[in-house]
């Protein structure tokens, strides 16, 4: 009896706690892709035009080399960065008002980094804010928790075994009292749920998938990267019931977010490497398998085991995001390839509506906002076109550098960082 209140009152409180992290979300950026982590923004209507000598309220430089994504809350926002060769791991608090850095320190010293991917860097995981605390990770190399008004580390944590290969890619979320990231490498393959108060691990599963058959040409590389995933995992409720949306290299994931039970599983094993976070669209989870002739796929949620055969609605092949995540608008789901394709799908049929090319390379989320979507590419390009069935240009915009950073939105402006700058972007 004893121990089922104590159960019944955790629940509760991680409840509560959850609540209120969403009630902080609906006046801020905390997370990767935004308070929904869908990277749909409607509250006020952004920008449509800027360049480097308009609409600019403030611009400064970050030093080293990251590209994690800008996140804001209470008139803050923050970031991290490293130095080129991964040694000196960095956070950075900014100013929203007047682009002052508040803060800027090294959270861990490395002696011998991974090895990253020269596409990657060595501090691509975004942070994420709870309200009264920020959660910096840069994967395995080092966790920190952050008190928001004090900038003191409230804990550190170094051990979590993980060779991540190409370079640490998934950014951590928040549910209820729990801090969950993707660990998916070339040797080990998890999910794991620390304590946000304290750093303690909660909970830790193992992927299920079995591996061991993928490396047919005999190529270690192969072997690595077919176990390799970046994406971010995503909480989505689905008959009122929470689950963790998670995809790891071969496929997508559904776990009891406060024990970590793996429910349900759909192996797509098209594709590895998968980046992109898992969008929630009418009931329907989309995302992308990943990398080597990935595809777009659509599924029911529910069941139990894998659940590949009976709750795959449909798949598509044709220009395929490898990293930007996707967008969901009545009906229709947005994507640009990272070779500039830009695509309207059908959530019904998984029929394309319209790909049309915009140009450019890309890495960066879209956002959506008021009907209209950003682009962001790696030459510093912003395209922004109607969601909607008409494929239609509205605008388009440039800066210096380009993006592999995602956008965050702090009122009616935008919050971009290029390769080596933060803009505040007011437009006009």
């Amino acid at each position: 009896m004893v121990k089922r209140v104590l159960l019944t009152f955790a629940l509760v409180c991680f409840g509560i706690a959850n609540l209120s992290f969403t009630l902080i979300g609906q006046s801020s950026w905390p997370q990767f892709r935004g308070p929904s982590g869908q990277g749909v923004f409607e509250a006020d209507k952004l920008p449509i035009s800027w360049s480097e000598d308009e609409g600019v309220r403030w611009k400064i430089p970050i030093h080293g080399r990251g590209w994690s994504s800008p996140v804001a809350a209470d008139g803050k926002i923050w970031l991290s960065t490293a130095t080129e060769d991964g040694k000196n791991l960095s956070g950075l608090c900014v100013d929203a008002e007047s682009g002052e850095v508040l803060w800027d320190e090294v959270l861990f010293t490395v002696s011998e980094p991974q090895f990253a991917h020269k596409f990657n860097s060595y501090a691509s995981p975004t942070p994420v804010i709870d309200g009264k605390r920020v959660y910096i990770t840069f994967g395995s190399e080092g966790t920190a928790c952050l008190d928001a008004e004090s900038r003191e580390v409230l804990w550190t944590r170094e051990d979590i075994e993980c060779n991540h290969f190409r370079g640490a890619g998934s950014s951590p979320i928040i549910h209820g009292g729990l801090l969950i990231m993707n660990f998916d490498g070339s040797d080990h393959q998890f999910v794991l749920a620390l304590d946000k108060m304290n750093g303690k691990t909660v909970w830790q599963s193992k992927r299920s998938i079995d591996f061991q058959d993928l490396n047919e040409e005999g190529s270690p590389d192969r072997d690595g990267d077919w176990r390799k995933a970046f994406s971010t995992p995503h909480i989505a409720k689905f008959d009122e019931r929470p689950v963790l949306l998670s995809i790891g290299s071969m496929g997508l994931y559904g776990y009891e977010p406060l024990n970590g039970r793996e429910i349900w599983r759909v192996e797509s094993r098209v594709g590895h490497s998968a980046g992109t976070r898992p969008t929630v669209a009418n009931g329907r989870i989309v995302y992308c398998t990943g990398f080597s002739k990935g595809e777009l796929w659509c599924v029911r949620p529910g069941g139990k085991g894998v659940v590949s055969d009976s709750h795959v609605q449909w798949k598509m092949k044709r220009s395929v995001s490898n990293k930007p995540s996707l967008v969901y608008s009545e009906n229709s789901v947005f994507m640009i390839h990272d070779g500039g394709v830009a695509s309207c799908v059908d959530l019904e049929s998984g029929k394309p509506v319209w790909q049309e090319r915009v140009g450019g390379n890309y890495s960066a989320s879209p956002v959506l906002n008021h009907g209209k979507i950003y682009f962001f590419s790696e030459e510093g390009k912003t395209t922004i076109i109607n969601a909607s069935r008409q494929f239609k240009i509205e605008a388009v915009s440039h800066l210096k550098d380009g993006f592999m950073a995602s956008p965050a939105v702090v009122g009616s402006s935008l919050v971009l960082r290029t390769k080596s700058s933060l803009y505040r972007i007011d437009g006009n």
